[in-house]
């Protein structure tokens, strides 16, 4: 695994390396580490059979050849589906993939960025299931739990206090010191709604920065002399290319 470099912002690859590869698929995440990412992101969500699948959508139709509900299938229906062909030929046979086997994988290599898409008012049970994976692998140090379910993120940090939590908001900041909470260490404000000043109230506030997503080279730049403490990012080798050179983008 990549040390920190604190010189810059963490490069959090979005569903993977989301705009080379199938969201959230194998492909995605191996080029997500080609490229470098600090972490990898999980979107979350429950199966029939009460597992935790990463998929971004609450339906199957825009990433599968499969149709319905995530909820309405188990883990073994799920796995049969394909989840590569709609982004290209070559990644037909790509699988739905669980949070166990995702962190199985890759746990030495990176760390997760994992956003609970609901909480547990919509599916019951989804937080102590997430914790309970987290401290069966003891990876909670390598964890960042994301939702814009604030109190989804308040169950967690009740279950381990140790596992950092992210509030994602949409539209433009107002106070973050209003959302400075023991049970939130991070907000994760919207790109192109979120100025360089944005980034330096939630600082003073004695939180983290992340922004979401972040895709232009001038951008990252932008956000990084801020003092963001991480981009999320479809383009991981962009972004890191990006904060190394100060040039304009080839």
């Amino acid at each position: 695994m990549n040390p920190i470099d604190a010189s810059r912002p963490l490069i959090v690859a979005h569903r993977g390396a989301s705009a080379e590869a199938p969201e959230h698929t194998l492909a995605a995440y191996e080029a997500a580490i080609r490229e470098q990412a600090d972490m990898i992101e999980l979107d979350v969500r429950l199966s029939a059979d009460g597992q935790l699948v990463v998929i971004h959508d609450e339906r199957l139709e825009r990433t599968t050849d499969g149709r319905g509900e995530v909820r309405g299938y188990t883990l073994q229906a799920l796995k049969r589906l394909d989840a590569g062909s709609w982004f290209g030929r070559r990644f037909q046979g790509q699988r739905i993939q669980t949070v166990t086997e995702l962190i199985e994988r890759f746990r030495d290599r990176v760390r997760f960025a994992i956003e609970l898409k609901e909480g547990s008012c919509v599916s019951p049970g989804i937080e102590e299931r997430l914790v309970s994976i987290l401290q069966i692998y003891d990876v909670t140090d390598q964890v960042l739990v994301l939702s814009f379910d604030h109190h989804a993120l308040r169950k967690v940090h009740e279950m381990d206090p140790e596992i950092r939590t992210g509030a994602l908001l949409v539209g433009r900041l107002l106070s973050p010191e209003r959302l400075a909470d023991a049970s939130i260490q991070a907000l994760c404000l919207q790109a192109g709604l979120t100025t360089e000043q944005d980034v330096e109230a939630c600082l003073r506030a004695g939180l983290q920065c992340f922004v979401w997503v972040v895709n232009e080279a001038e951008a990252a730049r932008r956000y990084a002399k801020a003092g963001a403490t991480g981009l999320i990012t479809d383009r991981p080798g962009l972004i890191r290319w990006a904060l190394a050179n100060t040039g304009p983008e080839a």
